[in-house]
């Protein structure tokens, strides 16, 4: 139904600077997919999102609905708005009608549908999300989760073709999320065409039939949902979808300064909230690596990983200039290697001069 390519946008800042938010974005989605766009803040998902429906203008590139070019300035957008709703993330009701109200005003003015006719329909959707005893309230008396439902029904009731939501449940009290996702759920076990920027990991892995990652303005990489949760194939991708936080160090010598590295340690667990236990771990370890067993034949890099998915800590010792290995050429008797491996579940070298110590 949509077809993107080499799509960009470009803003510019008060100073009169360029800012490049979307740089080359290409991708497809079909009828009946329920496609997700996922990535880092600042990644232009939800510029992308409003791109589809010129709601952004786009800088360059080209976008076809069902063949259509929308770019074209001759292409009556309104028409096809018509056929692609939006669902925003502010809810975006008009305060002073009713629910009902708000369901049926567009399907009039727009569709040219009777009074009696919208109403009908109107009801049919409230019901469809739970709020048929709503439709004479003011959004005012509603909870965030039950507008966000209103402005669901009020979406269908222009009849489109296909749904963009941009980030649905971002403003919403996380007790009220899961009325939203499931009303989601159910458009696309109707097998309605979906297009969904959110960060609800768990909720875009269940109802999409693809997913987008995107990073550095470009569609970084995609694919099922299987393929980008359990087997991502960039870095960067495994790190978001994992949640994997990072601190590094360069060690020039042996005479780094150990107590200003406990330091970094100390206060990259506090921020993730592991504990002193495991602070105290990853000091003791880090303490025996660098001064029982690196080489230092150059400066060592050292890298902590913490996957807030799996809760698991990764320690790596990259010695930069090592051309023989660490730990074979490490006597296993050795006191240091001996503390390391019984205060970690695995250390392995995966590479010529790097060791991983799994915690």
């Amino acid at each position: 139904m949509i077809k993107v390519r080499h799509l960009k946008k470009v803003f510019r800042t008060p100073g009169g600077d360029e800012l490049t938010v979307l740089r080359d974005i290409n991708c497809d989605i079909e009828k009946g997919e329920v496609v997700s766009i996922i990535g880092p803040s600042g990644t232009g998902k939800s510029t992308l999102l409003r791109c589809l429906n010129r709601l952004e203008e786009p800088t360059s590139g080209v976008i076809e609905v069902d063949g259509t070019d929308i770019l074209d300035r001759r292409t009556d957008i309104s028409l096809i708005r018509r056929r692609m709703g939006m669902v925003f993330q502010n809810f975006n009701l008009f305060e002073h009608l009713t629910i009902l109200d708000n369901l049926t005003l567009c399907p009039m003015t727009l569709l040219g549908k009777s009074r009696e006719e919208a109403e009908k329909r109107g009801m049919e959707l409230l019901g469809m999300v739970g709020l048929h005893d709503k439709a004479g309230c003011l959004p005012g008396e509603l909870s965030g989760g039950q507008k966000q439902r209103a402005a669901i029904a009020r979406c269908l009731a222009m009849e489109p073709e296909i749904i963009l939501f941009d980030e649905p449940t971002s403003a919403l009290d996380p007790t009220m999320v899961s009325e939203v996702l499931a009303v989601i759920r159910h458009l696309a076990n109707q097998g309605m065409t979906m297009c969904i920027v959110s960060h609800e990991m768990q909720f875009v892995r269940d109802v999409s039939t693809r997913i987008l990652f995107l990073n550095e303005g470009i569609v970084y990489e995609e694919g099922t949902p299987e393929q980008i949760f359990e087997n991502p194939q960039k870095p960067v991708t495994r790190a978001f979808i994992n949640r994997i936080r990072t601190v590094e160090s360069i060690l020039e010598n042996r005479h780094f300064d150990l107590y200003g590295l406990f330091g970094k340690i100390h206060t990259f667990c506090g921020k993730y909230g592991l504990g002193t236990k495991v602070s105290d771990k990853v000091e003791h370890i880090t303490e025996e690596m660098l001064c029982g067993i690196m080489p230092f034949c150059g400066p060592v890099k050292l890298t902590i990983e913490y996957s807030e998915k799996t809760s698991g800590l990764t320690l790596t010792f990259r010695q930069e200039n090592a051309t023989t290995t660490i730990l074979d050429n490490t006597d296993e008797d050795s006191l240091s290697l001996m503390m390391v491996r019984g205060m970690s579940t695995s250390v392995t070298e995966p590479e010529t001069g790097t060791v991983c110590v799994e915690i």
